[in-house]
């Protein structure tokens, strides 16, 4: 069974989740062989300058490697890299693309079975979970999507207090774990723990965790 690293977002640029991708890369052991998944976005990112950025900041994390997997790679080469790799990374953007994406390619079960670590960032915390909890970008409204079910939870990344009147109600029917970005819930053998700030909502009321 794999880690698993929910973060709640981070600004890769000035690398505010260091603490947590730290801890993440050491449990991955060495030597390190990272896949990165770009996904999330509403076109696929390939943008020199976002991908340097991305590949400089895990070589100092101490990876040996990194591989991005693209969408157009064919199913058996995904499935190649990620069985050499001993650290998965997906990124942030839009949680509902990100899902279909690697449900579309069979990535979903090869997660499933994965042993190494994975670390999903914003949108890509997400997916890993059983369901997300999203805030639609026309209405403002609150809503609840499925993720991938790889953590039995559900999920609010960039919490700030904003929303807690609206966590506060969703959570009279659904428990809701919410975290920061830079702060992240860690899952393994199925126990839950956390770095820096997290939060449940359950049965309309706020706790710290």
């Amino acid at each position: 069974m794999s880690k698993l690293y929910l973060l709640g977002g981070e600004n890769v640029f000035k690398r505010s989740a260091r603490e947590v991708n730290e801890q993440a890369f050491y449990d991955a052991g060495k030597p390190l062989i990272v896949v990165v998944f770009p996904w999330a976005r509403a076109s696929f990112d390939k943008t020199y300058k976002r991908r340097k950025r991305l590949v400089d900041y895990f070589i100092g994390l101490g990876a040996d490697k990194i591989e991005f997997i693209e969408y157009s790679d064919p199913k058996e080469i995904i499935a190649e890299k990620i069985s050499f790799s001993n650290l998965v990374y997906l990124t942030g953007g839009l949680v509902s693309a990100l899902v279909e994406r690697l449900r579309k390619m069979d990535v979903d079960h090869l997660l499933q079975s994965y042993q190494g670590v994975i670390i999903g960032r914003s949108a890509g915390a997400l997916a890993l979970s059983k369901r997300a909890v999203i805030t639609c970008r026309q209405s403002q409204k609150t809503k609840l999507v499925n993720g991938l079910g790889l953590v039995d939870l559900t999920l609010k990344v960039h919490y700030t207090p904003e929303k807690d009147s609206e966590l506060e109600l969703l959570s009279k029917k659904d428990k809701i774990y919410a975290v920061p970005s830079s702060s992240a819930i860690v899952y393994e053998n199925g126990a839950l723990s956390f770095i820096g700030e997290a939060f449940l909502f359950e049965n309309g009321k706020k706790r710290s965790l």
